[in-house]
């Protein structure tokens, strides 16, 4: 199995602490879903056949894509690629795209699961991070497009915004519960180089909250998530039985992918690579016949580390019987040697040859995996 992940990189405005490539100008749009297409014809066989069971629209803001856009790129996938029938395909879409109009263009697409970017449900809270759209709207569509039949709904919601409270926190997890959606994912705030919210921090005008109230709303989501029937499969993702991200999740246990579109990431099963960040220079490159892409070939020692880092994140642990196959003895004792220390102080526990964090765990999630990497 493999998934494709296509970038869309237009946006109408851009959020204040994104640092993924986009932008705002429209200007080559359709050059850039011609070039899209001509990837997927060019690199068909990175895959090598195997059928796609994930497609998933990533931005960017995928939803400013419109009818015939859709039907271009569908196209080139179900030709130069072995689609599977049940695959899941997966659009991110602002919630004030998402008209009346536009939830009846989706039904007609072979689309089968939204993602939201909600991020709160506090209007002063979504102005302060430019989103587009207000608490009621984000609300209002997920209630319509559950109505118009789209029965696996993700949403986004981010904490540890600056002069976020508590009580803020427990309003927007209790409203994300009260939505009944299929899937959340919900992620502390980044200060990220080069975004506007990076510069505000630099200028004094945002601080960033207490370490220890960080901890308490992610704990705080922990409870209510898992009282209202979620399973926290990954750090940052919880799920309905049955509703798991099968796409993020082959990101996380090794599955290939590949990624079209400029700055889209891909990965064979044993290197990652990139295109370039820029749209002009990605159509170029498609046009001749040369993509832009940058490969990063990983040494075992990477290899071993990535295994531990997105083993560890998820509810599936790190497989000790496929370390030993993958990377041998030597990492296996090494692994071992250094996770006991987190076993006794119960912050780890081995289930049926598989390291899995507790709960306690989780929340030194970053010092333990830290204590795992091998470096010669």
């Amino acid at each position: 199995m493999a998934g494709i992940y296509i970038h869309i990189p237009f946006c109408k405005q851009r959020c204040i602490y994104c640092d993924f490539y986009t932008t705002t100008n429209l200007i080559d749009r359709q050059n850039y879903m011609d070039a899209l297409c001509r990837e997927a014809e060019l690199r068909k066989d990175y895959i090598e056949g195997e059928v796609v069971n994930t497609i998933y629209f990533g931005g960017g803001t995928p939803s400013l894509l419109q009818s015939a856009d859709f039907e271009q790129i569908f196209h080139s996938l179900y030709k130069n690629f072995n689609v599977s029938a049940d695959a899941e395909i997966t659009l991110e879409a602002n919630p004030d795209d998402l008209s009346s109009d536009y939830i009846k263009l989706l039904q007609d697409l072979p689309v089968n699961r939204l993602s939201m970017g909600v991020q709160s449900f506090n209007d002063k809270e979504l102005k302060f991070l430019n989103r587009r759209h207000d608490a009621k709207q984000a609300i209002d569509v997920v209630q319509e497009c559950r109505k118009a039949g789209f029965n696996n709904i993700s949403i986004d919601l981010m904490y540890g915004l600056p002069e976020q409270t508590m009580d803020i926190w427990k309003y927007n997890l209790h409203q994300a519960v009260e939505l009944d959606v299929q899937h959340i994912s919900a992620y502390h705030l980044i200060y990220e180089e080069k975004t506007k919210l990076y510069r505000l921090l630099e200028k004094g005008r945002v601080k960033t909250i207490e370490e220890n109230l960080s901890v308490d709303m992610f704990s705080e989501m922990i409870d209510q998530f898992r009282q209202a029937c979620f399973e926290h499969y990954e750090i940052s993702n919880f799920a309905k039985e049955g509703f798991i991200s099968k796409h993020n999740s082959s990101y996380w246990l090794g599955t290939k992918y590949l990624g079209l579109g400029s700055s889209a990431h891909s990965y064979d099963g044993e290197n990652r690579s990139w295109n370039i960040s820029s749209v002009k220079e990605y159509i170029k490159g498609i046009n001749n016949l040369k993509p832009n892409i940058t490969t990063e070939y990983l040494d075992e020692n990477m290899r071993y580390n990535d295994f531990i880092l997105t083993g560890l994140r998820t509810k599936w642990g790190v497989d000790l019987k496929q370390l030993e196959q993958k990377f041998g003895d030597r990492k296996l004792n090494y692994c071992l040697q250094n996770i006991q220390k987190h076993i006794d102080r119960d912050k780890v526990i081995k289930v049926e040859d598989k390291l899995k964090l507790t709960q306690d765990g989780i929340f030194i999630s970053d010092d333990i995996m830290s204590d795992l990497m091998y470096i010669d």
